[in-house]
């Protein structure tokens, strides 16, 4: 009997927490991830992005580049603190969708693809559009959903 109730609860969704939560590790991962991209490609430098979107044949590279990195820095900021997420999530959608189609579409869907194992390692070939549609379905959610609790945009309905 015990069981029962207990796989009740557990096992099916929604966990016995308010609905609102899911909200917090989507954004956690999906700030955080976007935060990581654009500090990655200043770290590196990011004459070295923009000359990879000269290489593709971005028109604008430079301009695009440098919005790129923006967008992936502030956007993962917002996203993280909760605020104004539609708002954020926009430009974010744009750059994700921007990448499907100029650099990850003809690697196909696979992220992850196991080319050859090795003394040195895992070798994996280029990766598909997959991330960035999990990237888009997460900021989706967040815009549908809301952006939960210990959120700016929670914390500013709130006080209206």
């Amino acid at each position: 009997m015990e069981f029962d109730f207990l796989f009740r609860r557990f096992a099916v969704s929604p966990l016995p927490v308010p609905g609102s939560w899911y909200a917090l590790p989507l954004r956690l991962i999906v700030g955080f991830g976007f935060v990581q991209h654009g500090h990655a490609k200043l770290s590196r430098g990011a004459d070295d992005f923009i000359a990879i979107l000269h290489a593709i044949g971005m028109p604008f590279a430079e301009f695009f580049g440098w919005a790129t990195i923006v967008v992936e820095i502030v956007g993962g900021v917002l996203i993280l603190a909760g605020a104004f997420i539609p708002l954020a999530a926009a430009p974010m959608i744009v750059v994700l969708l921007v990448a499907i189609f100029t650099v990850h579409l003809p690697n196909g869907f696979s992220s992850i693809k196991l080319m050859s194992y090795d003394a040195a390692g895992a070798h994996f070939g280029q990766p598909g559009y997959e991330t960035d549609l999990l990237y888009i379905a997460g900021l989706l959610a967040l815009c549908i959903g809301g952006a939960g609790p210990l959120s700016v945009d929670g914390h500013l309905k709130a006080r209206h």
